[in-house]
């Protein structure tokens, strides 16, 4: 798994099936369910931090790709289907090239289009909830085809109905409605509005948006390389944001310390996972020289310097998760999902 995989690591399973459209997705999970074969559904590998060794699992690698613009009414703006193992960052260049606004503030995450309603992945200020309409599924349990509305998946901060059951939804496809024209939405990340040059809720041209976000996300290391171009940063050999940002309790969010991140959140008050980290004494590059190490970019990416066992970048993460509940008394939950291990 670890050529499948953005952290490239994990060992590997018993039996690997490509599946190039819908139909042999289908088919390769409700075959392996059939066999009584545990399913590993795998397309970007960006939010994936696999066990090493010998895996008791069949990889399904979804390898669908394209998208179809929907026949909508002229009041519904423009529906948008890809595929799910389309790549996120080309569905997010085509439709802000093609003035369909909605997605522009997610530009640069890497993995697949089918992954983000799972995760409801988000960045800057925005959410794939914001403009998401359906998912098109296989039911693992029912063995049927079923849409599933927006209103179904119960999105919420890093989460949904196809995370909560992750062993029932095989998402086929994603629809998303999209509005036309120039302007990008309000932006409401400080950082990224400062780039802009525009107050947070204020717009500027989704082209320059995304621009924008690509430029902020490779300053943190978190734009993928590109090794058939010579270009290899170590940086980016991770799961993206390691651990999720803690949703606290009124008393909770009141113990941490005076200039400790705190905005509203459903549920209580989010703050920043980074500057826990940061805080607790675990800077950027903490580890070098490996084979696991924080970011020298971010501390919220745990990297893979080149050699790195999946063994290697669980220690480095418990490190850190252990670090800051003894000094913060917060427990960091981790963001990719773990195959065949655990943080303890």
């Amino acid at each position: 798994m670890a050529t499948r995989t953005t952290l490239r690591v994990g060992g590997r399973p018993a039996r690997e099936v490509v599946a190039r459209t819908q139909a042999e997705l289908v088919d390769a999970v409700r075959g392996a369910d059939a066999r009584g074969e545990e399913v590993l559904l795998v397309a970007g590998g960006s939010n994936l931090l696999v066990a090493d060794g010998d895996l008791p699992v069949t990889a399904v690698v979804v390898a669908s790709s394209g998208l179809r613009r929907e026949p909508v009414d002229a009041c519904g703006g423009v529906w948008v289907t890809a595929e799910a193992g389309h790549p996120w960052e080309d569905l997010v260049a085509e439709t802000t090239a093609n003035g369909w606004l909605g997605l522009e503030a997610l530009s640069g995450i890497p993995g697949s289009t089918g992954a983000t309603p799972v995760q409801n992945v988000g960045a800057y200020g925005a959410d794939v909830s914001g403009t998401l309409a359906q998912v098109r599924t296989w039911d693992r349990r029912e063995g049927r085809l079923r849409t599933l509305a927006v209103g179904d998946l119960r999105l919420g901060y890093r989460t949904s109905l196809l995370k909560e059951d992750p062993d029932r939804y095989v998402v086929l496809d994603v629809t998303f409605q999209l509005r036309e024209g120039e302007l990008g939405g309000p932006v409401r990340y400080a950082e990224l509005a400062a780039r802009l040059g525009v107050p947070v809720g204020g717009r500027a041209p989704a082209a320059d948006v995304r621009e924008a976000v690509l430029a902020l996300r490779r300053g943190k290391g978190m734009v993928l390389d590109d090794p058939a171009a010579g270009v290899v940063d170590h940086d980016t050999w991770s799961a993206g944001s390691f651990f999720t940002n803690p949703v606290l309790g009124a008393a909770e969010a009141d113990a941490l310390p005076e200039g400790a991140p705190r905005y509203p959140a459903e549920g209580g008050v989010k703050t920043s996972a980074a500057w826990l980290i940061a805080a607790a004494g675990f800077e950027r590059g903490h580890g070098l020289p490996g084979p696991a190490a924080l970011s020298t970019k971010h501390t919220l990416a745990v990297t893979n310097r080149g050699g790195a066992s999946a063994q290697d970048v669980l220690a480095l993460a418990r490190e850190v998760r252990d670090g800051v509940a003894e000094r913060f008394g917060v427990r960091l939950e981790p963001e990719p999902r773990l195959v065949g291990c655990s943080l303890g």
